[in-house]
């Protein structure tokens, strides 16, 4: 039987969606949720599908663009200039990671900073590093809420970081050391020469890196606060980056799934109502 307390991401998930439609109802014109999906990827269908039935259980509007893995970069800038000026469009994603024939930074480049509910345009994301107010990218957002609705603070807490991506390491660097959380931030990746030696210091271990079962229980101390954002499928189906053995030695970890992913899909919407009532 685990010892570690399981921070669950639906149920949390799920509170947080009741509060949403509450203040959706209050507002006078329904926000607009639009998503760009490129290829066939069954992640990020499931993630686009899930998001789409997120807007319709809390009341908000939903515009989907699909379009095929061949789609050209000038078809994906016709989309993202559609909904730019799309008034009905609140704020919308492109989903990621995009086919490789595709710049990236071009096409967030290319969203309206005013309608980037990922958070991650660079001006946004500049407005992170600079502590000013703009949407936040949204798994760093889940993590920072689902641990304080758990009652668990990160002010002063030694944080590691295992990855340093666009949608996830690099900005929750950012957000953990900013005044509001103040943690104390080590990230470690490929080049680090001994990762252990980090996490194992670590009072919290936040596992981003995509390699399933990275993180084993030999590689944190004992009380650790385990969270998994890394995920993979296989035939078995979803695998995170934590072991299972973590439970034994964890004060609290996330499962996979049903931990980041869901909080992830609440911040969208929070960061769309955050938009929408500007």
């Amino acid at each position: 039987m685990s010892a570690a307390q399981i921070l669950d991401g639906n149920a949390c998930a799920a509170t947080i969606k009741t509060e949403i439609a509450t203040r959706v109802g209050a507002l006078a014109r329904k926000p607009g949720l639009g998503t760009i999906l490129v290829g066939d990827d069954p992640g990020s269908h499931a993630y686009v599908n899930g998001k789409h039935r997120d807007c319709a259980e809390v009341g908000i509007s939903s515009i989907r663009i699909d379009l095929p893995a061949t789609a050209k970069q000038s078809d994906l800038l016709a989309a993202i200039d559609e909904l730019n000026t799309a008034d009905e469009c609140t704020g919308y994603i492109v989903q990621l990671p995009l086919p490789a024939h595709i710049n990236t930074e071009s096409i967030l480049n290319a969203i309206d900073p005013d309608k980037d509910a990922d958070g991650l345009h660079p001006i946004n994301l500049g407005k992170l590093v600079l502590g000013q107010a703009a949407p936040r990218p949204c798994t760093p957002r889940a993590i920072v809420e689902l641990l304080a609705r758990n009652q668990i603070t990160l002010d002063g807490k030694n944080v590691t970081i295992i990855g340093r991506g666009l949608t996830v390491g690099k900005p929750l660097a950012i957000l953990l050391s900013s005044r509001e959380v103040n943690a104390t931030v080590t990230t470690v990746h490929t080049g680090t020469l001994d990762i252990s030696r980090h996490t194992r210091n670590a009072d919290v271990v936040v596992a981003a890196l995509g390699k399933p079962h990275f993180l084993t229980a030999d590689l944190v101390k004992a009380g650790v606060i385990a969270i998994d954002v890394g995920i993979t499928r296989t035939s078995q189906g979803l695998v995170g980056d934590l072991h299972p053995d973590i439970e034994s030695v964890a004060s609290a970890i996330t499962p996979m799934p049903g931990g980041i992913g869901p909080m992830t899909r609440a911040m969208l919407l929070s960061n769309l109502l955050d938009i929408a009532g500007r």
